[in-house]
């Protein structure tokens, strides 16, 4: 249930740090993807049963 909930926080997280407002094209991808490997780390926790 805690991993359900700590995935969909993280992937709302990951696309309100996408670059889509003029200021933040100069950041890149570098908060999305920082978001995205630690979605990724918490997806393979969960599938092994860790969190």
């Amino acid at each position: 249930m805690l991993g359900t909930i700590l995935i969909i926080i993280l992937i709302l997280m990951l696309l309100g740090a996408l670059p889509s407002w003029p200021y933040s094209m100069g950041w890149g991808y570098y908060p999305s993807s920082t978001l995205g490997m630690i979605l990724v780390i918490v997806i393979i926790l969960v599938l092994l049963g860790r969190l």
